[in-house]
C-alpha cells in the first residue's frame, strides 16, 4: 500500500477515488509505566515506555485504516493525518485518516 501526507503520489496517476477511510485505537497507561514515567521525571531523560507505547498505537491503527482500504480496492491513501484524544482518565485514542484511491 503506498501512503503519503501529501495529495497525489509523485508519478502516479489517479485512477479511481475511493473516499475516507481510518483506523484508530485507544490505549490506556500501564501502571508501572506510570511509576518508571515519574521517577523518569525527576531526572529527564525520554520516556522510553511511552515511546514504545505510541509507537504501538500508530502502528496498529495504521494497519486498521489499511485493511479498510484494501477492502475498498484502493492500492494507495494520500493526505494521511494523524489525531489524538482523550477518551477517559488514563486512555487515549489514536487515529489515523486519510484518502483511498487507485492509482497506476
Amino acid at each position: 500500500m503506498l501512503m503519503t501526507n501529501i495529495e497525489n503520489i509523485p508519478g502516479k496517476t489517479i485512477v479511481k477515488h475511493y473516499g475516507l477511510v481510518s483506523g484508530s485505537t485507544v490505549r490506556a497507561k500501564h501502571a508501572g509505566r506510570d511509576i518508571m514515567a515519574g521517577l523518569k521525571n525527576l531526572v529527564g531523560g525520554e520516556l522510553k515506555a511511552y515511546t514504545e507505547l505510541l509507537q504501538e498505537a500508530r502502528d496498529e491503527a495504521v494497519s486498521r485504516m489499511i485493511e479498510q482500504a484494501r477492502q475498498k480496492g484502493a492500492n494507495a491513501i494520500v493526505n494521511v493525518r494523524f489525531a489524538t484524544s482523550s477518551v477517559a482518565q488514563g486512555a487515549s485514542e489514536l487515529y489515523v485518516y486519510g484518502t483511498a484511491m487507485k492509482v497506476q
